[in-house]
């Protein structure tokens, strides 16, 4: 499933692509035909994102009447694409796309997202309301919000930095990461975490998910660790970007050499450095 900087560098791509101007709009798939018809026509003016949920605006005088609301899921993809010809068109789309967007010079397709829903305003704000505070949301991230629920909980913070209603954006990549990043054991409970530590790890989530949006991937490595400073082989993965403990079960600590463990927590494979984040 993606993470957070992945959806608001969507909506960064397709504000870019699409605010201010009037958008076709179909559901070649069917399953969302009847908002494309309500929408098909009037302008796109603009794109928010918050955790993984996307938001795409339409119509209005300024603020939007409309939100499209996306969630990839696990099998969502989003392609972009320029048109072509003359007039400008997009290349015939396949049954399988949920939504297409298209202008003078840009289209975009949704496959296989979880959701993909027309609501109103009052909607998207109950979606908001929902979740916890997104570090890439400055102008409303509340750290102080999701640290009262962290230090009350005997939950572990593994699990808690990937509840959405805690933390809002975290995947399995950066939880395991700026836990490594910071020595701190996951299966410590969220409330035996001190202030200053909850503070550093909410800062250093902020620049590494920033510098991920900026990069379109994410890389977690100082930079005393890359692998030209070290002397490694560079890391080989589908995913991308250096990392310490992600992905990197039985394979040694690029810190101390300890072996990289790994288990099950929240759904989902959970890796650590047993001597870099001892309890």
């Amino acid at each position: 499933m993606p993470e957070g900087h992945t959806i608001h560098r969507l909506a960064e791509d397709c504000a870019a692509a699409f605010a201010g101007t009037t958008v076709r709009v179909t559901s070649p798939q069917g399953k969302f035909s009847d908002g494309a018809a309500l929408l098909t026509g009037t302008v796109l003016r603009t794109a928010d994102a918050h955790g993984k949920h996307l938001f795409l605006g339409f119509g209005g005088d300024g603020e939007p009447a409309d939100w499209v609301h996306i969630h990839l899921g696990l099998f969502g993809k989003v392609t972009f694409g320029a048109t072509t010809g003359d007039p400008p068109q997009p290349p015939p789309p396949t049954d399988t796309v949920r939504l297409r967007l298209a202008n003078a010079t840009t289209w975009f397709d949704l496959r296989g997202p979880t959701t993909c829903a027309l609501v109103t305003p009052p909607e998207k704000q109950a979606v908001h309301d929902r979740l916890g505070p997104d570090p890439l949301r400055p102008h409303d991230a509340d750290p102080d919000a999701a640290y009262a629920r962290v230090s009350r909980s005997r939950t572990t913070i593994a699990a808690l930095l990937m509840d959405q209603k805690v933390v809002s954006g975290v995947g399995n990549v950066y939880r395991a990461e700026v836990l490594f990043r910071h020595g701190i054991d996951p299966y410590r409970p969220g409330r035996s975490l001190t202030r200053a530590e909850w503070d550093a790890l909410w800062q250093d989530l902020t620049e590494l998910m920033r510098e991920g949006v900026r990069l379109n991937r994410i890389d977690t490595v100082r930079p005393e660790h890359t692998p030209e400073a070290m002397g490694r082989p560079p890391r080989v993965d589908d995913h991308g970007g250096e990392v310490y403990v992600y992905r990197r079960a039985g394979l040694p600590c690029h810190l101390c050499g300890d072996e990289v463990r790994t288990a099950g927590l929240a759904a989902r494979n959970l890796f650590w450095c047993p001597t870099c984040q001892r309890s």
